[in-house]
């Protein structure tokens, strides 16, 4: 026992130090003060400026020293109303500034926040201001997502919790916003080291057994360990459950109308709106171009494009018609969801069946029939095999809630409760690399004679791949291409 307990101290150091791969670290960044205006471009009441860096006081000496010393030093998280100057002692204006010493910041650095009126010239002038004091320490304008960057790399945020960050000034619903919120709290990191901890007690039954050959198989298979391995698999099942509604809720839904000319994918983009978005007219061929609409269902962001009628038929001469085409093959093409639009008071016909014929395989399509008050079907969901059908009416409304609970049904929505975390695309991959290697691990388990060395290969493999969700063993590409989408001043 006491070699195990060594070998899962060693393992749980491992885990949990900061392994952010070499090129990463301090010495290779650019560790210069840097300044940016956080409020968003225009007219507002307030405008605020920030400024990180290892050390600022001698910015605040230059910025406020000469005329405002008994202002000095700033009380660190205490508000102090003082006057802005340029170099000349010209006044720019007067505002709340706070001053925050490391560690205790948001970026781990001292950090200084100017809070003016919200004006885009004022601000830039102050921008220029504190850039001409700060010259002599090499202040600096920010990157985009540069402030973030810096919390993460000093251990005020992990990774997940970063990316947590740009999802919740993203957040285009309510329950996008709370999932997010979560997830900057640390809910969805804590799931995740809890996981890796997991796979690390394991890890160190197997390596003691191959480091103690007595302690054989006999000792992993007494030690439970098949057990604890499906364990850790149903519990990655579970997490990735809920972040799989969090990614939902963060990409939405990008669903195509499509179909013959005068079907009611028009009519039908209106009433899921709820507004007039798109021209109705009894004129086949009215929508020449793509109409996008965002609705919320759910709180699923939901993106709606309203497409041209589609022929079959090349040999239409009206050129403008041909763009229009060509532009709905290609939005069907980027689709989440196809609703291809039929026209239940006249049946399916020969031109509805070449068009399903050319719609790009591996996309979900909801065969979608309209204006059933003419043919007198009654509002319904139809699955036939693998196609689904919803009869409605976009005339008087009936059966437009079954759509919208179709799209979140295919989309693999569920309604749950605020356990939810948003989460992104690269931590469901992850999640998934990481599943695959332990059902690798699981079949190594079911042999008569076990590969204990392919067996713990493969936990390592597992417990990397989860790591990387919250940021160790991280490459440098990953991490550039993740803050630079964020907003400057973030």
């Amino acid at each position: 026992m006491p070699c195990i307990l060594l070998i899962l101290c060693s393992l749980l150091a491992d885990a949990r130090k900061n392994s952010v791969i070499t090129p990463y670290d301090e010495k290779n960044m650019d560790s210069s003060p840097i300044i940016a205006i956080a409020t968003a471009p225009g007219r507002g009441g307030v405008g605020i400026i920030r400024i990180s860096g290892k050390d600022l006081s001698p910015l605040i000496q230059e910025l406020f020293g000469a005329n405002s010393p008994s202002a000095l030093p700033l009380t660190p998280r205490h508000a102090s109303y003082l006057p802005f100057f340029d170099r000349e002692n010209d006044l720019i204006d007067k505002g709340i500034v706070l001053y925050f010493k490391a560690p205790h910041s948001y970026t781990g650095e001292d950090i200084l926040e100017l809070q003016g009126h919200g004006g885009s010239v004022v601000l830039q002038i102050l921008q220029e201001r504190c850039l001409e004091a700060g010259k002599d320490i090499g202040l600096r304008l920010a990157e985009p997502g540069e402030f973030t960057r810096r919390a993460f790399m000093n251990d005020k945020l992990d990774l997940a919790q970063a990316e947590a960050v740009a999802d919740l000034i993203d957040a285009t619903t309510e329950a996008a916003a709370r999932s997010a919120t979560r997830s900057l709290s640390g809910v969805f990191s804590s799931e995740i080291h809890g996981l890796v901890d997991q796979i690390v007690q394991l890890r160190a039954l197997v390596e003691s057994s191959l480091d103690f050959p007595e302690e054989d198989i006999e000792f992993i298979q007494k030690a439970d360990a098949s057990g604890r391995l499906e364990a850790i698999r149903k519990l990655l099942e579970n997490i990735f459950a809920q972040a799989a509604q969090g990614a939902l809720l963060r990409e939405g839904l990008h669903v195509v109308l499509a179909g013959q000319v005068n079907v009611g994918k028009s009519s039908l983009l209106n009433k899921l709106a709820g507004n007039n978005v798109a021209i109705v007219t009894p004129i086949a061929g009215t929508t020449r171009d793509k109409v996008v609409e965002t609705i919320q269902i759910n709180g699923i962001p939901v993106t709606l494009i309203d497409t041209a009628g589609l022929r079959t038929d090349q040999d239409t001469s009206d050129e403008v018609e041909k763009i229009g085409i060509e532009r709905a093959w290609s939005e069907i093409s980027r689709a989440d969801i196809i609703l291809h639009l039929l026209d239940a008071s006249q049946g399916p016909t020969r031109n509805d069946e070449k068009v399903a014929a050319e719609f790009p395989g591996g996309i979900p399509v909801i065969q979608v029939w309209n204006k059933i008050d003419l043919s007198g079907h009654r509002p319904s969901v139809d699955h036939i095999m693998d196609t689904t059908q919803v009869y409605l009416s976009t005339n008087d409304g009936r059966g437009v809630d079954l759509l919208r609970d179709e799209l979140l049904r295919i989309a693999g929505w569920h309604q749950t409760s605020e356990s939810t975390y948003l989460a992104r695309e690269r931590h469901l991959i992850a999640m998934n690399v990481a599943g695959d290697h332990l059902v690798t691990a699981s079949q190594q388990l079911e042999q008569e004679k076990p590969a204990l060395d392919i067996l713990a290969e493969e936990l390592r493999l597992a417990q990397d791949a989860l790591n990387s969700i919250t940021g160790n063993f991280t490459s440098d590409d990953l991490l550039g291409v993740i803050f630079s989408r964020f907003c400057i001043g973030k």
